[in-house]
């Protein structure tokens, strides 16, 4: 379901987008599929049938949305998975309806899914937002350019605004190694989560409430 969501707005989005700039001169249905193309590609596989530095800025932030995502639990793509977004996204709309508990077509959510989904998504944006911070000091060009290139480093993605080939030495290295920790490090997390979840039944903490919002 969440595949599908995605695809449908990537493909909704990107048409108006890009309508009068990168796929003005195609056809209908040829806008469509290239529209239709480019949703799909930045969870996937990487290919790109439109020119990534010639998108809209607007057109390109949200193909970093759609890579930091990323594909599927089981797949070889990379990202939080949408199994990961799906979750954070009924999690705040359960919240948001005054629910404990996170549903889901009318089923619960265990709580320990849930808080692995944020773990899992806050480890991924501080590693993204760590290399994206040093790359701008070593790299000279626009801020986007360098978030571009390194969320497709993260979800193993492939697409490039044409920066990876300027990169400096520490940028190279920087790239390399988000590309590995985006491909191993989620699935790591995982798993170091899942084997720390062994109940503690001779000790639970008192249980304190935070302020938040």
């Amino acid at each position: 379901m969440v595949t599908a969501c995605l695809i449908a707005a990537g493909t909704l989005f990107i048409l108006l987008f890009e309508w009068s700039n990168t796929l003005a001169p195609l056809s209908g249905s040829g806008k469509l599929l290239g529209s239709y193309f480019t949703a799909v590609t930045p969870r996937t596989a990487g290919f790109n049938t439109l020119d990534t530095a010639a998108l809209r800025p607007a057109t390109q932030f949200f193909v970093v949305i759609l890579m930091f995502i990323g594909a599927s639990p089981g797949s070889t793509g990379g990202g939080i998975k949408t199994t990961t977004f799906g979750l954070l996204a009924a999690c705040v709309w359960s919240q948001s309806r005054g629910k404990e508990d996170t549903e889901i077509f009318r089923r619960r959510i265990p709580t320990e899914q849930v808080t692995k989904a944020v773990a899992v998504t806050l480890l991924s944006g501080c590693l993204v937002t760590v290399v994206t911070l040093l790359l701008s000091l070593s790299e000279t060009t626009g801020f986007l350019t360098v978030l571009f290139e390194v969320v497709s480093a993260f979800g193993t993605v492939g697409l490039s605004m044409g920066l990876t080939p300027h990169l400096t030495r520490l940028g190279r290295c920087l790239i390399i190694g988000t590309m590995f920790s985006g491909r191993v490090g989620p699935l790591t997390a995982m798993i170091a989560l899942a084997q720390s979840a062994r109940p503690n039944n001779r000790v639970r903490r008192i249980e304190d409430r935070v302020l938040i919002g």
